[in-house]
């Protein structure tokens, strides 16, 4: 395998922090499974480097073979993975996990007879909608902000709430975004890419209208940034444009599970939803199906009688 120059450096300057003696022993079997996969795996070279170094760094501790071939077994990533649990988040556990196998995938040590992964799943923590009374507080608190602020605060709960978009999404939206196909007609998104089109709610198509209008080609959200986004971009503002006291923090996550919830509770099609939220199947739904209220007798039988022939 052939590497640009840049990447070479890297892989054979690369020392981590706080390293023990034993690391000039290890180093040249770690940079070799480096220089080895960092073409075929989706991950950049600093990464690879730091996770098979401590890696290779635990397996020396704990007595294992040195060979890579040792390190990269799945029962080896999974005791390695669990021992950081404790110093570390866990999404950066399941991270270092996905690593560490897609580099032992690449490595073409798949088929040797290692017993099957340790399925890991995360605990569902999907974000909570908003209530009514909660999110008409927003809306009127946002109503009332100064200038910008108030075209900041409106955008991201009419993008979140009327139009179920993600936080990258609602970054990303620009007034020509938003157009009618005709006068008087619903607002749709051609911006975020859906499967069906994304029709902004009833409640917020006027105020994103008139948003879309006044922005024209700039963003609705922060126009006078330089980037189309960053991970502190929504975030920061929210921090720094606290609601009053009783009144939760505006959190762009919440305005889509909002916006779900809403439509779930309207009986619609799951699927239609899921497609309209650009979510992988109608099964992401279920997280949220204890927040939807049985269907009463009435609207039961409205529902199975169907429509009226004529």
């Amino acid at each position: 395998m052939v590497l640009d120059p840049v990447t070479s450096a890297k892989i054979a300057r690369y020392r981590p922090r706080g390293a023990p003696s034993v690391w000039a022993e290890v180093a040249p079997l770690v940079r070799s499974v480096v220089a080895a996969t960092v073409s075929a795996v989706p991950y950049d070279v600093e990464r690879l480097l730091h996770v098979t170094g401590r890696l290779a760094l635990w397996a020396e501790a704990a007595g294992l073979e040195r060979d890579p071939d040792a390190w990269l077994r799945n029962e080896v990533i999974d005791a390695f993975v669990f021992s950081r649990a404790g110093d570390i988040g866990a999404s950066s556990v399941r991270t270092y996990r996905t690593w560490l196998l897609r580099v032992r995938d690449a490595l073409a040590w798949s088929e040797r007879g290692e017993a099957a992964p340790a399925r890991m799943h995360a605990e569902a923590n999907p974000h909570q909608p908003y209530t009514a009374s909660e999110l008409a507080g927003l809306r009127h608190w946002s109503a009332h902000l100064p200038r910008q602020q108030r075209t900041d605060a409106l955008a991201l709960l009419g993008l979140g709430a009327g139009l179920g978009l993600s936080p990258r999404e609602v970054a990303a939206s620009r007034g020509l975004d938003l157009r009618r196909r005709r006068p008087g007609g619903p607002l749709l998104h051609k911006g975020a890419k859906r499967l069906v089109p994304l029709v902004a709610r009833a409640d917020w198509d006027p105020v994103l209208g008139e948003l879309a209008d006044r922005a024209g080609g700039g963003y609705l959200f922060r126009p006078r940034r330089t980037v189309e986004y960053s991970k502190n971009l929504i975030g920061s503002w929210s921090l720094l444009h606290r609601p009053p006291d009783g009144l939760p923090a505006v959190s762009v996550g919440r305005l889509r599970a909002t916006w779900i919830v809403e439509l779930m509770r309207a009986h619609i099609d799951h699927h239609l939803i899921a497609q309209a939220a650009g979510l992988a199947s109608a099964a992401s739904l279920a997280r949220w199906q204890h927040l939807v209220p049985p269907v009463d007798e009435a609207t039961a039988a409205r529902l199975l009688r169907g429509p009226e022939r004529r």
